[in-house]
């Protein structure tokens, strides 16, 4: 690293910095060769900035509290097409460079590259898909027409989006999260696409965080709630717009019910609840995004809201809101300042120190919200989730003929997973129950979406239903996502069938990216000592001696992050 300073500097007098660095491997950038894409034509790189990566990319003050425009010049093989979150670029065909520019002034976690085998498909008068060409075609049919339709919702809600256009890029499976916000080309993982509903939600989600999270922005990563709360309030008043109040109360009694799951694990004193979060020296900020950081924070605003007495009155107040920010970073009290002074009403009720409710309590005290939504309006949705659950699960089990009669393939994905999810809140279930729950439901669950089926299978891993486990084992041998393999490890791993994983993940360790190999062997490490057994006659021949070497250290020293729990940026 080496910067060069002008000779002479006059007080006040402009002047230019020139730092010329060169960056080697770092967790900012994502190497996968081909074999790692769908394709398996052509290497692909990405980067993640998200939360301090970015500072292994290029200099810069990789804080939120900081916002700067851009521009950059990228080189490229022939046939490699290089896109970055900016507002403006070029190409030189005879030269192989690229050129960005971002014109708004952003923080450094939102300066992301991508490049490989991708092209693309207008499918929007300001947006297009972009994805490796196999992939093309899903992406196209999920997507088109229906992204304008989210814009023109938000741009009613919260006014104009001020980025020109939104494209999204449809990374190989080894990105590390579900979807990025990156602004101008939202960034999300292509196994998602097999999931319909999943794919609404997430891409709605960083549309909202181009109001909630880019425009305006959290000063300081203790309170990332601001950007993730906000944008998830954003979100489900976006779905409430274009798919109805049920769908949102559903969706949210969904996300619900995975904080209480989280809450449950984690304990309520857990200060990692709070949201406003101590960093202390040496943490990672991502290792404290949590669903606290979404579903807590979206229960404040969605009590801001209810404070207003209509949506539409709090929805005036966040267009004021980003009018007056946007393009800064703030502070919780510049949001709730704001609040009170845009409804002097509510400052004379002193709505703040309402007892129990108090802004401050919302924001310090550890635990669950300290009121939800009301999600009543879904109740045409969840009720058939509840009726068939306790069928399932009140002794004695007669119930058997009337719960078998319930077609899921007739439901939407979201009912699906909030069943599967609270059987897997109960689990280990009585014999007799699983055995009739697969021979119920596995046939259909087969022929439905990931979100779905690894649910399923977490049920057979935790209540060691032998008769489905090689459906584990095909997952597993056709998954490379980090979304869908480390639930399934972590439960393996927990119960009586870590020789069953680890014979699975010899066999397919190959197939995955380097990071999520370190991170599965880190969770079959735990309590190694000694390796279990391992049947070789199913290992083959050229399966490392000894893969797991040194990792029991590590895996003692990296405790896998909370962002493993599946949540978009």
């Amino acid at each position: 690293l080496s910067v060069s300073l002008p000779a002479a500097l006059q007080p006040h007098q402009p002047f230019q910095i020139i730092v010329r660095y060169t960056t080697a491997d770092g967790p900012a950038i994502w190497w996968l060769d081909p074999e790692l894409t769908y394709g398996n034509a052509k290497p692909f790189v990405f980067t993640q900035g998200h939360s301090v990566c970015n500072r292994s990319f290029f200099p810069c003050f990789d804080t939120p509290a900081v916002k700067c425009t851009y521009s950059a010049t990228v080189k490229a093989p022939a046939g490699i097409q290089v896109l970055m979150s900016a507002t403006q670029s070029s190409y030189l065909e005879e030269e192989g460079v690229y050129q960005f520019y971002m014109e708004y002034p952003v923080p450094a976690y939102l300066v992301a590259l991508v490049a490989g085998d991708l092209i693309h498909a207008d499918i929007g008068p300001r947006s297009r898909v972009w994805a490796e060409p196999c992939l093309l075609p899903t992406a196209i049919s999920k997507l088109s027409g229906i992204v304008e339709r989210w814009l023109t919702a938000a741009e009613s809600l919260y006014g104009p989006y001020i980025w020109g256009r939104y494209d999204i890029v449809f990374l190989p499976p080894s990105f590390p999260i579900v979807a990025m916000e990156n602004p101008c080309l939202t960034f999300i993982i292509s196994s998602i696409l097999e999931s319909d509903e999943f794919l609404i939600i997430d891409v709605i989600h960083e549309v909202a965080h181009s109001w909630f999270g880019n425009a305006v922005t959290n000063a300081t990563w203790e309170e990332m709630w601001l950007s993730e709360g906000l944008a998830t309030y954003a979100q489900r008043r976006i779905t409430t717009e274009t798919y109805g109040a049920a769908f949102t109360c559903l969706e949210t009694a969904f996300r619900l019910d995975a904080l209480h799951r989280q809450m449950k694990l984690l304990g309520e004193d857990n200060p990692v609840s709070k949201l406003q979060v101590k960093l202390e020296p040496g943490v990672n900020p991502s290792n404290l995004m949590n669903l606290f950081t979404y579903e807590k924070g979206y229960c404040f605003v969605y009590y801001l809201s209810q404070l207003c007495g209509d949506p539409r009155h709090f929805d005036s107040f966040l267009r004021a809101y980003i009018e007056k920010y946007k393009f800064t970073s703030v502070v919780a009290q510049d949001l709730l300042d704001s609040f009170l002074n845009f409804f002097p009403e509510l400052k004379e009720q002193c709505v703040e120190s309402k007892a129990g409710l108090e802004f401050e309590r919302w924001l310090n005290a550890t635990g669950p919200p300290l009121a939800e939504p009301d999600l009543s309006q879904g109740s045409s949705l969840t009720r058939p989730v509840e009726t068939l659950f306790k069928l399932w699960t009140t002794e004695p089990l007669d119930s058997v003929a009337a719960a078998s009669s319930v077609d899921l393939t007739k439901w939407r994905t979201f009912q699906t997973v909030l069943f599967l999810d609270r059987l897997l809140d109960g689990s280990p279930l009585p014999h007799e129950v699983i055995k009739k729950l697969s021979e119920c439901y596995s046939s259909q669950l087969d022929s439905m979406n990931a979100e779905i089926r690894i649910r399923w299978l977490q049920i057979v891993v935790r209540n060691d239903y032998y008769p489905d486990l090689y459906k584990v084992r095909r997952f597993l041998e056709n998954q490379m996502s980090r979304m869908y393999t480390i639930p399934l490890y972590e439960d393996l791993c927990t119960g009586t069938l870590k020789s069953f994983a680890l014979e699975i993940f010899y066999q397919t360790q190959n197939q995955l990216h380097p990071n999520l190999r370190k991170t599965i062997q880190q969770i079959l490490s735990q309590g190694l000592n000694p390796l279990p057994a391992i049947d070789t006659t199913a290992v083959t021949t050229d399966t490392p001696a000894m893969v797991l070497e040194d990792k029991v250290s590590e895996a003692t020293n990296g405790a896998i992050s909370l962002r493993d729990v599946n949540v978009s940026a």
